[in-house]
């Protein structure tokens, strides 16, 4: 195997509507900071991957149009994945442990302002009993939080907890679009939208993109002063049919921890993928995540949701902190589909 690291990360200052550029002109500053950030140009990237989904952009093969943010002139080795960007890093990844490449550039983007993004998601459930009866991602997640409720395992101040200070470590994220001090009483007392959830247990609609450059062995070592290494990446996934597993656990993560190493030496912190607080407690617990490891110290995808992009977000905040040196070992993760139905797990470790 081949030692591969994040060398660079860059993302867009997320908005609930960026309304004064397309997905190419918001893209195209966020590539440039990555490659200048990892001191390449487009000439040392052997490789390009991207993720996002033709349902935001409302049109077939959008993909092809942002290629116009990275400039496939001269023509460049490409690809994408119609899943959020974590899952474009991995092919990457695949790509350089073939060793054709040294350098490769993964950037995953998605504009949820323009429709109803609840409605987008529902194309995810399967098609013949649940897509149908068109159950909004809110709803779906308030199944999925009061099956975590009726076990006793968690409160509903549980769940103000992880609100509450999602929103509080924002505050030092200048990307973040969700950052308020706010108490988890002063949560709890606020209305119900959808029995059991609170406006504060889900995620703010969000336009933004994120790029990363990774780089192999000793080209990494040439281009960072500190490159976050992955020392393991895997991913899962479980059933669509919503009915035929248990939405209080993750079984998916569970594996994909243990494959990627997790539990294998201590976690310093960790950046977990949870659009709905219920979720981020599951992927705590599916992971065997401690108390004194931190979450999602940029806020997390409470603060910031850009579909498609926000797993990539979660692998370049983890890559990106252990690159300034405020800390050694992260656990990064992203999951696609309905109620963490397919999870990917990252441990980056800094040298």
């Amino acid at each position: 195997m081949r030692d591969v690291a994040i060398i660079s990360f860059a993302q867009t200052k997320h908005a609930r509507a960026i309304t004064d550029a397309n997905e190419v002109e918001m893209l195209m500053p966020v590539v440039r900071e990555a490659l200048d950030g990892a001191g390449v140009g487009m000439d040392r990237v052997g490789f390009t991957c991207s993720g996002s989904t033709d349902y935001l952009s409302g049109q077939a093969f959008s993909f092809v149009m942002t290629l116009d943010a990275v400039g496939p002139w001269p023509p460049i080795a490409e690809s994408h994945v119609e899943m959020d960007g974590a899952w474009a890093l991995y092919e990457a990844w695949v790509k350089l442990q073939m060793g054709e490449v040294d350098v490769a550039l993964v950037y995953a983007y998605g504009k949820s302002s323009p429709g109803d993004v609840t409605e987008v998601l529902t194309r995810q459930l399967d098609p013949y009993f649940l897509a149908p009866l068109w159950p909004d991602t809110i709803s779906l997640a308030g199944l999925q939080t009061r099956a975590l409720l009726e076990t006793g395992r968690v409160r509903e101040a549980d769940l103000a907890e992880v609100a509450a200070r999602s929103r509080r470590d924002a505050l030092s994220n200048p990307y973040a679009l969700l950052a308020r001090d706010d108490s988890p009483d002063a949560l709890l007392a606020e209305p119900f939208i959808a029995e059991p959830m609170h406006k504060w247990d889900c995620p703010p609609i969000t336009d933004g993109a994120a790029a990363v450059v990774i780089a192999a062995g000793d080209v990494a070592r040439e281009l960072s002063s500190r490159p976050a290494w992955v020392r393991g990446i895997d991913h899962r996934i479980e059933s669509q049919g919503l009915g035929l597993r248990d939405l209080t656990t993750s079984a998916s993560t569970r594996l994909a921890g243990e494959k990627a190493g997790v539990a294998s030496a201590p976690v310093d912190f960790a950046e977990l993928h949870a659009p709905f607080t219920a979720q981020e407690l599951i992927l705590r617990e599916s992971l065997g995540l401690g108390d004194d490891v931190a979450i999602n110290p940029s806020g997390g995808a409470l603060a910031a949701n850009p579909v498609m992009a926000a797993g990539l977000i979660r692998l370049g905040e983890a890559a990106a902190r252990i690159t300034r040196g405020e800390g050694n070992r992260a656990v990064a993760h992203a999951t696609s589909g309905p109620l963490l139905q397919q999870n990917l797990v990252c441990v980056l470790e800094g040298e």
